[in-house]
């Protein structure tokens, strides 16, 4: 997730109308209310990420290993329609695509087919330990998820690059198992930056719990109310007095909103965000997180 994250009223409510496809059966079912827990949950932000190289098997397994459930993700959009696990939209940063295809600069996810994809190396520029580490498909890294036991924050990483890539991503989350009643119910997350993206998921699947990735001024708080069920926000720009008008709000499933803060890597921030009563914390170190909530 990206440090920028607010966007203006007049962006939000200034948005076009959007030409959906009726959503699928079942759709209508309202969101259930979040699993309660005494203590924030965690999520492992792209996995397990400060040991294990992000947004690949490794991160995810790695997370599962530390014995946590919840992870979270990046997803964008190859040159030939393939959805990929990435956070950057350019694949510079954590692969070998300098090394492979050195006259392809800027090496931007949507210039390379998923099969040019497939060949880099995601782990080496984290560890030799990493080495040979795939980008996985969206497909790929579903089935892992599942294979893991684990649950989702899934986000639509600048969906204003790829049309259509939230009904694409959709559909693909339909036909890996995870929009039945048991999955939405209490596995999955969907979250983005852009507000009218999370709009658009939460019009065509109205029953999948959705996040906006921000920091609204508490008076807009209401319109984001509408169309997501978390307000998801860095945690140095949160206060317990910021956290308290969020859950005085109920969203569009008639619970109250949430709010998951990001991306929290150390005790003291980890014991400060849970003071101000936040539903869940995003960090690279889980392990760390979970052992300052349990001293805290």
């Amino acid at each position: 997730m990206y440090a920028r994250a607010a966007v203006t009223t007049a962006a939000l409510l200034g948005a076009g109308a959007l030409v959906l496809p009726t959503a699928t059966a079942g759709a209508q079912t309202p969101a259930p209310s979040a699993v309660q827990h005494d203590q924030p949950l965690v999520v492992a932000h792209r996995g397990a990420s400060a040991y294990a190289p992000e947004n690949t098997f490794a991160a995810i397994d790695k997370a599962r290993d530390m014995g946590f459930r919840w992870v979270e993700n990046d997803v964008q959009r190859t040159k030939d329609g393939e959805l990929v696990i990435m956070h950057d939209d350019t694949l510079k940063r954590t692969t070998n695509v300098e090394e492979l295809y050195p006259d392809r600069a800027p090496w931007k996810v949507k210039d390379f087919t998923a099969a040019e994809i497939a060949r880099l190396d995601a782990g080496s520029w984290f560890s030799k330990k990493y080495a040979g580490q795939r980008v996985p498909t969206l497909k790929q890294y579903m089935r892992r998820v599942s294979h893991n036991h684990q649950k989702l924050v899934f986000e639509f990483k600048k969906p204003e690059l790829y049309p259509g890539i939230e009904k694409q991503g959709l559909r693909i989350l339909r036909n890996e198992g995870w929009l039945d009643k048991h999955h939405v119910k209490s596995k999955l997350v969907i979250q983005s930056f852009s507000a009218d993206s999370v709009k658009t998921v939460h019009k065509l699947r109205p029953d999948v719990k959705t996040g906006f990735l921000g920091t609204p001024a508490v008076a807009d708080l209401p319109a984001y109310a509408r169309f997501a069920d978390q307000i998801n926000s860095t945690h140095t720009s949160i206060s317990a007095a910021y956290v308290s008008a969020i859950h005085s709000l109920k969203g569009p499933h008639g619970k109250p909103l949430e709010i998951f803060t990001w991306t929290v890597n150390d005790a003291p921030n980890a014991k400060r965000a849970a003071g101000f009563g936040v539903d869940g914390i995003i960090t690279n170190t889980p392990d760390v997180v979970r052992k300052a909530l349990r001293d805290g």
